[in-house]
């Protein structure tokens, strides 16, 4: 009798990972619009994501020499064109057209630190807030589209082995909705509402659980998850209208560089003691 293993049976249809983002933003907007018109318009969201393709097709070719796919570019596009508030259409298309350049721009020994549509939102907050604002409705006494992209987009991170990520910060962020309201007076449930609004989906499924722009270990993950919520509430304590924005885009970059210097510490300390095992063995 052979000893040979049987192959496993395939499942009918499997998505690859690469789709998913992109399948799940798509579900944020619709459900997000279609209860609430969020949108300012569609063509300000199409012209978000044209730049944002535009941006990623450039400079990709200037620096490989190739083409790329565009998943990666039509989540931060679809991104901006959900969170971007202004009565122009040119900040749609800078805040995409930043993001994607920030990939390419702003590298740290080969690998971009920021998540790209939380810089441009941020770096668009600072050089056009006059002309630019960020979406913070709420989804309000309707929670059954909220709830249902809540489910799709924990399930979708549990899969893909990112729930931890969104687990810590969200419990971090209700323990210190508490703790704000001990302070401001406001309730409890005040604090924590902009949790319900599509605004904090999109910063909690897809900002904060990027992979190119998280650091590598599972406890290292929880550790930045807890401490943007952190500096999430004391910059809300101080007034920051968009305080997790700026909060990943401190915490983010810091954490990785952090992780790369100790990775390097730990092999130099392995490198001096196999030179020192070598010595004493010969």
């Amino acid at each position: 009798m052979s000893n040979t293993a049987l192959p496993l049976p395939q499942p009918a249809f499997s998505l690859p990972k690469v789709y998913i983002g992109p399948i799940l933003i798509t579900g944020i907007l619709l459900a997000a619009h279609l209860s609430f018109g969020i949108l300012d318009s569609w063509q300000k969201l199409l012209m978000a994501i044209g730049f944002s393709f535009l941006t990623e097709a450039i400079l990709h070719y200037a620096m490989f020499g190739k083409t790329r796919d565009m998943t990666s570019a039509y989540v931060s596009g679809i991104s901006a064109g959900i969170l971007v508030r202004s009565p122009f259409f040119w900040p749609f298309a800078l805040c995409a057209a930043i993001s994607i350049a920030s990939k390419y721009v702003l590298r740290y020994k080969g690998r971009h630190i920021w998540n790209p549509t939380n810089f441009g939102i941020v770096i668009l907050l600072i050089i056009a807030s006059d002309s630019a604002a960020v979406l913070s409705i709420q989804w309000g006494s309707n929670m059954w589209a909220m709830l249902l992209i809540w489910l799709v987009g924990l399930a979708t991170l549990w899969k893909i082995k990112r729930f931890h990520i969104t687990f810590v910060y969200i419990a971090s962020f209700l323990i210190f909705g508490y703790i704000r309201s001990l302070y401001t007076g406001h309730s409890w449930v005040a604090e924590i509402a902009p949790m319900t609004g599509p605004m904090y989906q999109l910063f909690v499924l897809f900002m904060m659980t990027d992979p190119k722009t998280t650091v590598s270990t599972r406890n290292g993950r929880m550790l930045v998850a807890f401490l943007i919520a952190a500096l999430e509430m004391v910059m809300r304590l101080n007034e920051f209208v968009y305080a997790p924005f700026y909060a990943l885009f401190i915490i983010g970059p810091i954490a990785l560089v952090v992780e790369d210097y100790l990775n390097e510490r730990k092999k130099k300390r392995e490198g001096e003691n196999i030179s020192a095992q070598t010595v004493v063995s010969t």
